[in-house]
């Protein structure tokens, strides 16, 4: 992998032995283990203790969970923030884990799209929740920094699974409980 920095230096027409660029493969390197980490995570796993003590059958929300993910077209950043919503069927599971699920998924190269709707069908598969919704809101450096360049764009993506998609009023509250 190094050789193959020290390659994208001579590309771009970087004097790949300049001092400040000695360090940099290794520390690519290093970022990269990090960036793409969710790949060596299974999402299913990260959500598999669940608790039927304390399961409700009431809307759970965890809102603004900050992500950090890749676009897999142009290899730059997108950020932003998911909120996420459950209607438990007998079993819930600690909200630190939805917050790895994120993780999971966003920690791969991605599309906000397949992302969303990643942590959605998770959620409905492994806790067999009764419903899911998913919404995530990004920036993309893709359209920030090159392409059309809007600086104050921003991506929003949802994804609407179970008793979400058949009762416009759980969709309802769900947004309000995320709006406020």
């Amino acid at each position: 992998m190094e050789d193959y920095i020290k390659a994208f230096f001579d590309h771009i027409g970087e004097d790949k032995e300049r001092e400040g660029l000695l360090e940099t493969p290794k520390r690519v390197i290093k970022s990269w283990e990090h960036l793409y980490s969710g790949y060596k995570s299974d999402p299913k796993e990260v959500l598999g203790k669940c608790f039927s003590d304390g399961a409700c059958d009431e809307m759970v929300v965890l809102k603004n969970i900050e992500f950090y993910s890749v676009c897999e077209h142009h290899l730059l950043p997108f950020f932003g923030k998911i909120s996420i919503g459950y209607i438990p069927n007998a079993k819930v599971v600690g909200i630190s884990k939805l917050a790895r699920l994120v993780e999971v998924f966003s920690r791969r190269l991605q599309i906000q799209e397949k992302m969303t709707g990643q942590i959605a069908d998770t959620i409905m598969e492994v806790l067999q929740a009764k419903g899911a919704m998913v919404v995530a809101e990004a920036q993309h450096m893709c359209m920030v920094m090159r392409g059309v360049e809007k600086q104050n764009s921003m991506m929003i993506t949802s994804a609407v699974r179970g008793l979400f998609k058949s009762d416009h009023r759980t969709i309802e509250e769900f947004m309000g409980h995320i709006r406020n």
